[in-house]
């Protein structure tokens, strides 16, 4: 009996030095891929934005997005709004780790498009973060994030999964699609959209249950140059 226990202890014991490493692994993995993409300081690119609301008239448009560090962000689009949850996140990816004020936890492998990745979640230390988690999945030999489902405490849940090519040693994607829950959707004061002709129901009817979809694909990113902070007033 006696050996039995001393077994037991044995195997916790070593079983939790092995949990603690692995979030320790983790940790230094996350704070990898921070740095990767806290080398880009600032960029302009050019893409398309495809936005598939069901009740919102959007048609494939020609747009502009700006970054600087350590969080401004700003989407133009030709001829219209650019359709993005108020407050939510800003389809780039500093903004999931913009700080170290996190802590990790190891959640197993995953496989996202084909590629194996580490399932890590964050949990934000301060109170005051409006993030409640962020589950991050992550293509460890690239040091990319394939993939993010962030939950808020205002503004819902969002996912974010990205295609990476020619950009991806500054941790930019080529593509992105950004999902979200329309029944936390926030418009924005002022916009006024072009609902599709259907029976009239209220706006809650409307949002309900539905997913809204914004994908964006980018032709070229200007790294680095400079974005001067008129840009985004």
């Amino acid at each position: 009996m006696k050996q039995f226990l001393k077994i037991l202890l044995f195997l916790t014991i070593t079983g939790g030095f092995q949990v603690k490493a692995s979030a320790q692994d983790m940790t230094a993995l996350v704070l990898k891929v921070k740095a990767k993409l806290d080398a880009v300081n600032d960029y302009v690119a050019d893409g398309k934005m495809k936005t598939d609301i069901t009740f919102i008239k959007a048609p494939v448009g020609n747009v502009k997005v700006y970054y600087k560090k350590p969080n401004k962000f700003k989407l133009k689009r030709d001829g219209g709004i650019s359709i993005l949850p108020k407050g939510g996140i800003s389809i780039n990816m500093g903004s999931i780790v913009t700080t170290n004020d996190f802590d990790v936890l190891y959640a197993g492998e995953e496989m996202v498009a084909g590629v194996k990745t580490k399932k890590v979640k964050l949990l934000p230390r301060s109170e005051t973060s409006d993030v409640v988690l962020t589950t991050m999945y992550i293509d460890e030999a690239n040091l990319l994030i394939k993939k993010a489902i962030t939950t808020t405490k205002e503004n819902g849940t969002y996912e974010i999964e990205m295609t990476y090519g020619k950009y991806s040693s500054y941790g930019l994607p080529d593509k992105v699609v950004f999902t979200f829950n329309t029944k936390d959707y926030k418009m924005p004061k002022g916009i006024t959209m072009d609902f599709e002709d259907e029976p009239k129901k209220t706006e809650a009817e409307k949002l309900k249950n539905k997913k809204g979809r914004v994908e964006l694909t980018y032709s070229s990113y200007t790294i680095n140059k400079g974005v001067d902070d008129s840009v985004f007033k």
